[in-house]
This record gives structure tokens, C-alpha cells and sequence, in this order.
């Protein structure tokens, strides 16, 4: 359609692609300074904990912000965790793009495998032209309502009394949903991704695959794939470690093949 000249014709290229869908929960907090946040006890404890990394490499700035986490189910019956949870030392709003005064704590709540898949295409014959991605996120129901659950169990753990004794409030952006329509409103508004793209070169036999068991593309020769686009599925956790092990795989099978 833009008019490029067809090699091969391989109709999966772009096609199943699929991520972790991810929605988060802020918790004001104004007293707890021991938190990440932006007032001038935050500001005063921050220069304290740049000295003390300086001078002993510990302190407050050897946190990874997401500092305790878990796998649980949305509701009692599932197979296997179908949700992740991260917990935050601070109040996280669009990645933390976006500045937010004062302190408080927040909580992902993250699909581990959504049903829902989109695409990747060409936007034009220019190689430099940025592609037109569609992630399709939530477009199935099943998604949503794993993450409506996920919203409702989030809450449960946020209001343990190991936290609510810090008297924490919820975020105006989250704290009028209740009823699971609110909710899923908040998640539609919300929702983001963390960042775990598979899918879209997906290994398998079928004609809608585009590598087989050696990361060869199907009908040419010479070209592989080696990355998480070749994913069947997403993994239910992080996708650093298995794009390791795929290039490491990778790797044995160039040199067995030399």
C-alpha cells in the first residue's frame, strides 16, 4: 500500500502485539518526609542522603523506588496469579513524568495476561518515518475486568493497618471510583503500560507466525529475529531476564549453525 516493492509475504510481521497493561494507585501522605516527595523536610532529607551516598554508598538514594512487590490472584478460582503488584516509596503519576507536590506512597496493580492484541504497521515507505503502533489495550473485556478486580485487591492491601495507621488518603484521581463502572473509568483514564512489547515477530509454526524454533524468519534465509517480539505470549513478569535468555539462545544457535 506504500507502494514498496514485496520480497516475501509474511502477513504475521506486526501483528500480536501485546503488553503488560498497567494502572496505579496514589496514597497522599503529607507527614511521611521519609518518603520520596517534593516540599522543602523532602528537599533538606535528599541533600542529607546525597552526602550520605558520597560518603558511604547507603541512605535513602540506594532505593529502586519500587521497593516491595508481589503476584496474586484476581479472584480465588484463577489457575495462577493473573495480577502483579509494585509498590512505590513515592507518588507516581504518568512514570513520574509529571510533577506532584507533597509526599505519599503508590501501588501498580499490572495484567499479566491480557487477551487483548494489536499491531504494528508502516506508516509510510520512508525507513525513517516512525511506525504506527496500536496497542489495542483493554480491548477485550476479560482485561478489564482482571484489572477491575485487581483495582478492588489493591485497595484491600493498601488499607491493612500497617499502612492505614500512616493515615494516607487516596488520590482525587481514583477515590470517587467505587462502583466497578467508576472503576473501570479511572482505569480507562489511567491505564498505561510498563513498558513489556511482545508479540509482534511471534515464534510458532502457524501461517501467522514469523520465526520458527531458531528465531529463523519463515521462507528466507539468513535473517533472524532475536528479541521479545518473538514471544508467543507475554511472560507473567518482567521481560529483561527472558530477552537475556532468548540472546543467549540465540547465540548457541549462530556458532551450532557456523
Amino acid at each position: 500500500q506504500h507502494g514498496i516493492p514485496v520480497l516475501h509475504d509474511l502477513p504475521g510481521v506486526g501483528m500480536h502485539l501485546h503488553d503488560h497493561v498497567d494502572v496505579v494507585q496514589v496514597m497522599d501522605a503529607p507527614g511521611l518526609y521519609e518518603l520520596f516527595g517534593l516540599s522543602l523536610p523532602g528537599a533538606l532529607r535528599i541533600l542529607r542522603g546525597i552526602g550520605e551516598w558520597r560518603r558511604a554508598r547507603s541512605g535513602m538514594l540506594t532505593t529502586n523506588f519500587a521497593e516491595s512487590g508481589g503476584f496474586i490472584k484476581s479472584r480465588p478460582e484463577e489457575a495462577a496469579p493473573d495480577l502483579q503488584l509494585h509498590f512505590v516509596i513515592g507518588k507516581l503519576v504518568d512514570h513520574g513524568r509529571k510533577t506532584v507536590l507533597g509526599h505519599g506512597y503508590s501501588c501498580h496493580v499490572c495484567l499479566l495476561q491480557p487477551k487483548s492484541r494489536g499491531r504494528v504497521q508502516l506508516a509510510s515507505s520512508d525507513p525513517n518515518a516512525l511506525p504506527l503502533v496500536d496497542p489495542n489495550f483493554l480491548g477485550e473485556q476479560d482485561d478489564m475486568d482482571r484489572l477491575v478486580r485487581g483495582v478492588r485487591r489493591m485497595r484491600e492491601i493498601l488499607g491493612q493497618s500497617a499502612l492505614a495507621k500512616f493515615g494516607a488518603r487516596e488520590s482525587k484521581a481514583s477515590a470517587g471510583a467505587t462502583s466497578d463502572a467508576q472503576i473501570e473509568q479511572f482505569i480507562r483514564n489511567h491505564a498505561d503500560t510498563i513498558y513489556h512489547p511482545v508479540g509482534s515477530c511471534r515464534m510458532g509454526p502457524g501461517p501467522l507466525d514469523v520465526v520458527d524454533a531458531e528465531l529463523r524468519v519463515h521462507g528466507l534465509q539468513g535473517l533472524r529475529v532475536v528479541d521479545a517480539s518473538i514471544m508467543p505470549r507475554v511472560v507473567s513478569g518482567n521481560t529483561n531476564a527472558p530477552t537475556i535468555m532468548i540472546a543467549e539462545k540465540a547465540v548457541d544457535l549462530l556458532r551450532n549453525a557456523a
